[in-house]
């Protein structure tokens, strides 16, 4: 429940005026995303879901929206001084573009385990990246004691009000696409999007839900919340490294105790599967973090049956090595992909003979591997594995049926 607690109250100092004028300043910088209907997960959700594409957003998330409010409002001193940034992902690409655009230079300390897509993608932007510390915190560490050094203006990526005003312009954006929402669900890392969302769209109509979406691996927001105070995690371990984030901050924390309707957690498995059925069946890429919202729609984690809900699609800047995982994972539970292992004898034209079944029945073969020093075939025979793309599920039926009648059974790969 929210609370309205004059205490709280008082130590938030953003209002609707303040993202309204953010929106301003991001004219021409900034993409007004889609807002896209989806039969599909509409009938998942038994509700009316329509998806805010902030993956199609500059520099593919919401993150250079406050980045970019919050840049262009640095005085004429700040501007003389760099710009830094730690982030491993979206809000350094977010504080790149934003400076380059604003004609400031900008120094952006990564981990050294991020992936050199995500480096190379704010080099191009502009910024000088420097890799410090094997996790966010060396990172971050180096790049306060960088900004001691040069005197530096930090961008923070959550706890900031004009960062937290630029991040609220995507809730104005979709109440003048959808006035009657009823539900939207955010994903809630540090806690920015969701606080300036809220603050915009309780001001326009205070009856639209506002529901925070963490995963379970990486609920700080939850935590703090459910303990009435700041509660960072010892660890976090999660696919939706967007939203990893082990303490909320405190004007964050204060915004949603006020604002936010309710918090819900969704699973590893449940991520990825969104992850998986917006690419397969809305033709639209989002990195894990960016797609809670929808997971928690899709899953029941919240009540919204029969409502308009728009779950933040937040980003789409996904690690491939990560997304090929999720691709493999999620075929293989629609049953469009499976792995057979056959044991043949060793003898000439014997995988043919497989191969001929799988060709007739119109199963596409992905890979194929052979295993003679295994234990657990007997001398004389070879343990071979098939990894197929099928038609549907039933077809695996009718592929292991044929391999029997040939004197060749199969077991499925679990």
């Amino acid at each position: 429940m929210r609370t309205n607690s004059k205490d709280i109250m008082d130590k938030i100092s953003i209002k609707y005026s303040d993202i309204v004028a953010a929106q301003q300043a991001m004219k021409g910088i900034t993409k007004t995303t889609g807002l896209q209907a989806t039969k599909s997960f509409s009938k998942m959700a038994n509700a009316n879901i329509y998806l805010k594409l902030e993956n199609l957003q500059t520099t593919g998330s919401f993150k250079v929206r406050g980045a970019y409010n919050k840049i262009s409002h640095l005085s004429t001193d700040e501007r003389q001084r760099p710009v830094v940034a730690a982030s491993a992902g979206n809000h350094a690409q977010g504080v790149a573009y934003s400076s380059s655009r604003l004609g400031l230079q900008s120094t952006i300390f990564m981990p050294t385990f991020t992936p050199p897509l995500k480096v190379l993608a704010t080099r191009s932007y502009g910024a000088n990246v420097v890799l410090s510390g094997d996790s966010f915190d060396d990172a971050f560490a180096a790049s306060q004691e960088y900004c001691k050094e040069h005197n530096a203006t930090y961008i923070h990526p959550f706890n900031d009000p004009l960062v937290i005003a630029g991040q609220g312009v995507v809730g104005l954006e979709i109440f003048a696409q959808l006035p009657e929402v009823d539900v939207v669900l955010v994903p809630i890392g540090g806690g920015g999007l969701i606080s300036g969302m809220a603050i915009a769209l309780k001001e326009m109509n205070p009856n639209i839900k506002v529901i925070g979406v963490e995963a379970e691996q990486a609920a700080s927001m939850f935590e703090s919340r459910r303990n009435k105070r700041i509660v960072a995690l010892n660890q976090v371990n999660t696919i939706a490294d967007g939203i990893a984030v082990k303490r909320p901050g405190d004007l964050t924390f204060n915004i949603i105790q006020r604002y936010v309707d309710d918090i819900v957690k969704v699973s590893e498995a449940e991520i990825a599967h969104a992850t998986y059925l917006l690419l397969q069946r809305g033709k639209l890429l989002a990195e894990p973090s960016g797609v809670t919202g929808l997971a928690a729609a899709i899953s029941g984690r919240c009540s919204i049956e029969g409502k308009n809900v728009v779950p933040v699609i937040s980003g789409g800047n996904i690690n491939m090595s990560l997304l090929e995982q999720i691709v493999e994972q999620g075929m293989t539970q629609e049953g469009l992909r499976a792995t057979i292992r056959v044991v043949i004898p060793d003898q000439a034209g014997q995988l043919r003979r497989i191969i001929g079944v799988l060709e007739r029945l119109k199963a596409n073969i992905q890979d194929i591997t052979h295993n003679r020093s295994t234990s657990n075939v007997t001398v004389g025979h070879v343990l071979t594995q098939f990894t197929i793309n099928l038609q549907d599920k039933a077809q695996l039926d009718i592929i292991a049926h044929e391999l029997a009648e040939i004197g060749l059974p199969c077991e499925v790969a679990q």
